[in-house]
């Protein structure tokens, strides 16, 4: 079993920059890795995915450019650096483990998910 800790998240002016982290157990290269998203009174949303073998990395739409995700092997992290944060980014953060990812897009895809960290953007 796998189990993800989120950290970084906070209150952050718009137009700054915040790093999030996920701290991962178990074997973390046998894992696609992503983040996702969730607003009050919204769905779930995929922001970005770095896959196990290629570490090829997706990301929406609305993040790319600003935001950039990452591994850290040795010390079994995940994380995301958000550059040019905007209102609309405000959400609780989760990292994700998937053991065999399709599209990769969906959360029903992943297998294990962290409690979330609160990203507030202030305007």
């Amino acid at each position: 079993q796998v189990q993800l800790v989120e950290s970084g998240g906070g209150l952050v002016q718009a137009g700054g920059s915040l790093r999030l982290s996920c701290a991962v157990s178990g074997l973390f290269s046998s894992y696609s890795m992503a983040w996702f998203r969730q607003a009050p009174g919204k769905e779930r949303e995929f922001v970005a995915v770095i896959r196990r073998s290629s570490g090829t990395t997706t990301y929406a739409d609305s993040v790319k450019g600003r935001f950039t995700i990452s591994k850290d092997n040795a010390k079994n992290t995940l994380y995301l650096q958000m550059n040019s944060l905007e209102p609309e980014d405000t959400a609780v953060y989760y990292c994700a483990a998937s053991r065999v990812l399709l599209e990769g897009l969906r959360p029903r895809e992943y297998d294990y998910w962290g409690p979330g960290t609160q990203v507030t953007v202030s305007s």
